[in-house]
C-alpha cells in the first residue's frame, strides 16, 4: 500500500457483539430488526450439545420456529437446500448460524439459494451444472445472524465456499471445498464433486454473537487449529496489495490481541481475560478482510487451500506448518512490510536490520503456533505423505489468492514445491 495513493475501504459488517453470555440477547436484537421466525442452523454435534444450543434456545425464546442441526464439513448445496426447505416450510424470516466455517458457509449458500424464489430448485441444479451459485440481482435473501464458535475468522464475511452436489453428503474419500476465494477443483479424476462460492454484499450476518461461554465448550484441539487460521488472516491483512490504513489499524491490534491471548485455549479452565482478548482479536483481524474492495487472504491461505482436497486436516493445521516458510520466501522477495508485523506483534527487532526483523517476525509465528500446540512439520500430521507434495504444490499454483499475494511476490510451481519441501 502506497499511503500517497490513496485508498478505497468498502465493508459493511452487521453488529458486532461480544461478551460472555451476550447470546442470551438474541431475541432483542431480532426484535429490533422486526425478525418473528428464526431457524436455528448447526452442524450435527454443536447442534445436539445442551450446553450449546440450550442458551441458544432461551436468548430466542418463542421466536425459534425450527431447528436444523445437519450441516458437515462438506457444506455441501444440498444440505442449504434441504434447510432451506425446512426454513420455508416453516416461514423463517431469519437463518440464526451457529458454529464453525462450515456452518456458516452453509448459512450463506442457503441464502443465496433463497434469494431465486420459487425456482430455488432449478438454481441449485444449475449451480451443479454450470460451478456458478449467485445471489438473484433483484432477489432478498434470507438475513443470517452469526453465533460462531471457532476462530478461523471468516465470520465477517460475505462469501462462502460450497461443494456443488445435490446430495447432503460427499461420498467416501471426497472432500468440501477449501471456500471461495480458492479454485473450484474442476477434477480430481476420481468423481469427486467440483468446489465453488458464492459472494455478495446481501449474504453479510445481519449481527454477529461472539459468546465467551460457547467457545468453551468447543474442543481446544479445534478451537487452537482456528486460531492459528485466524492469526494468519491478520498477518496477511497487513501485507495484502489491498491493505488500507484502516485494516492496518484492525488487523494490527488483533493479531497483538491474539498473541497475548492464544495460550490459553490449552489452558483448563481458559482465563477470561485472555479468552475475551483472542474474541476480540479475531473480531480485529477480519474486520475488512472481505470487503468489496477485495479479499484480503493471500499466499498463505493458499497454500493451505492447497491441502483441502484429499486430506482430513484442518486448515490451521496446515497453517501453524507451512506459515512460516512461507513468510521467508515473501520476505527473501520483498519487504512484506516486516517492520508494521514485528510492530504488530510485539517482538524485538535485533539490530533493526531488515534480515533481523524478518527472523523477528518468523520467531513470533513461530511462538503462536507452539502456543497453540500445534506440529511444526508436515510429516507430523496424519495423512499426508510426501508423495503427495506435486498434486499439493499444482494445487496451490492454481489457487487464486495467488494473484493477491504482496506485490513482487509470484512463486512458480517448483518454488512452491520447494516451500513444501522445506516444511516436510
Amino acid at each position: 500500500m502506497n499511503a500517497t495513493e490513496g485508498f478505497t475501504f468498502d465493508f459493511h459488517p452487521g453488529t458486532i457483539v461480544v461478551g460472555a453470555g451476550c447470546v442470551a440477547g438474541l431475541g432483542d436484537e431480532l426484535e429490533r430488526r422486526d425478525h418473528e421466525r428464526a431457524m436455528l442452523l448447526s452442524g450435527r454435534t454443536v447442534g445436539t450439545t445442551p450446553a450449546v444450543v440450550d442458551p441458544i434456545r432461551s436468548g430466542l425464546g418463542d421466536r425459534l420456529a425450527a431447528e436444523f442441526p445437519e450441516t458437515t464439513p462438506a457444506k455441501t448445496l444440498g444440505t442449504a437446500l434441504a434447510g432451506l426447505r425446512l426454513a420455508r416450510e416453516h416461514d423463517v424470516d431469519v437463518v440464526v448460524a451457529v458454529g464453525g466455517g462450515s456452518t456458516l458457509d452453509t448459512a450463506k449458500a442457503l441464502s443465496a439459494l433463497s434469494s431465486h424464489g420459487q425456482s430455488t430448485e432449478d438454481v441449485a441444479k444449475r449451480a451443479v451444472d454450470t460451478g456458478e451459485l449467485s445471489v438473484a440481482p433483484h432477489g432478498d435473501p434470507l438475513p443470517i445472524v452469526a453465533v460462531p464458535t471457532t476462530l478461523a475468522g471468516a465470520d465477517l464475511s460475505d462469501i462462502a465456499g460450497v461443494t456443488l452436489t445435490l446430495d447432503r453428503d460427499l461420498p467416501d474419500g471426497a472432500d468440501a471445498s477449501a471456500g471461495a476465494a480458492a479454485p473450484r477443483n474442476a477434477s480430481d479424476g476420481e468423481g469427486n464433486p467440483e468446489s465453488g462460492g458464492v459472494g455478495d454484499p446481501r449474504l453479510m450476518p445481519e449481527a454477529l454473537f461472539y459468546d465467551a461461554d460457547l467457545y468453551r465448550t468447543t474442543p481446544s484441539a479445534v478451537l487452537a487449529a482456528s486460531a492459528m487460521n485466524g492469526f494468519d488472516k491478520g498477518v496477511e491483512m497487513l501485507y495484502s496489495p489491498h491493505a488500507t490504513p484502516i485494516t492496518d489499524g484492525t488487523a494490527a491490534r488483533g493479531l497483538r490481541l491474539l498473541v497475548g491471548g492464544v495460550g490459553t485455549i490449552r489452558e483448563d479452565p481458559m482465563d477470561d481475560e485472555r479468552l475475551a482478548d483472542v474474541l476480540s482479536g479475531i473480531v480485529n483481524v477480519q474486520y475488512g478482510l472481505a470487503g468489496g474492495d477485495g479479499y484480503r487472504a493471500s499466499i498463505i491461505h493458499a497454500f493451505g487451500h492447497g491441502f483441502s482436497h484429499g486430506f482430513d486436516v484442518h486448515q490451521g493445521t496446515v497453517h501453524g506448518v507451512v506459515a512460516p516458510h512461507v513468510l521467508r520466501y515473501v520476505f527473501d522477495a520483498v519487504d512484506g512490510r516486516r517492520r508494521l508485523l514485528a510492530e504488530a506483534l510485539g517482538c524485538p527487532m535485533g539490530d533493526g536490520s531488515d534480515d533481523a526483523v524478518a527472523a523477528a517476525v518468523i520467531d513470533s509465528v513461530e511462538d503462536v503456533r507452539d502456543d497453540l500446540g500445534l506440529p511444526s512439520r508436515l510429516r507430523d500430521i496424519d495423512g499426508i505423505e510426501r508423495s503427495d507434495l506435486d498434486d499439493v504444490a499444482s494445487a496451490i499454483s492454481e489457487d487464486r489468492l495467488l494473484d493477491v499475494a504482496p506485490d513482487g511476490v509470484d512463486p512458480g510451481i517448483d518454488e512452491i514445491r520447494s516451500i513444501l519441501d522445506r516444511a516436510w
